[in-house]
């Protein structure tokens, strides 16, 4: 009886070895399949329209840094960071682009991408004081941006689609390597 079971096993086991070392072969071969040169330059052109090419850096660097304390005139993670600090900081460490060090400044670099969807390591301004240009973040993606947003906080990451940052949402620029 021990002998059968023993023999049962083994043949259980080569056969999911067999399957799996065939359903490998499958795979493998599906991964390598022929297409001409033509067709996979048209396939991957699309990569070169990509807007946030040189830019997930930016975004990379200002997720990595949410939870940093907030400080009025802070520009570094020792210290802390204001919101127009924040994203001096990000831009020179990730791009190497040095900005002004005023939210009001900064609205006047890059270029305003209005009709577009804003894309990673894209600058959103906010009307938080009655003044066009007050608040400015890091846009990463999917809705949201980082930003440090008040004293006694933290730098956060937000939704710019919550109703609050939406009824004060200004602009979206896009800074470029000059």
């Amino acid at each position: 009886m021990l002998l059968t079971h023993s023999k049962q096993a083994l043949s259980c086991r080569t056969l999911l070895g067999c399957g799996i070392f065939i359903c490998s072969l499958l795979i493998l071969n599906g991964c390598s399949t022929l297409t001409s040169k033509s067709s996979s330059a048209k396939r991957v052109s699309q990569f070169k329209q990509d807007t946030s090419v040189g830019t997930e850096d930016i975004s990379i660097a200002a997720v990595g840094l949410v939870d940093v304390l907030y400080r009025y005139g802070g520009n570094t993670p020792k210290g802390g960071f204001d919101c127009s600090g924040l994203i001096v900081y990000v831009y020179n460490k990730a791009a190497g682009i040095k900005l002004p060090r005023t939210i009001q400044l900064m609205s006047a670099k890059g270029r305003s991408i209005e009709g577009q969807p804003p894309a990673p390591g894209d600058l959103v301004f906010f009307n938080t004081t009655g003044e066009k240009y007050s608040h400015a973040g890091i846009y990463v993606g999917q809705g949201r941006f980082v930003h440090a947003p008040s004293a006694g906080g933290t730098v956060r990451l937000d939704y710019i689609t919550s109703p609050y940052w939406a009824a004060k949402f200004t602009e979206a620029r896009r800074i470029t390597p000059q």
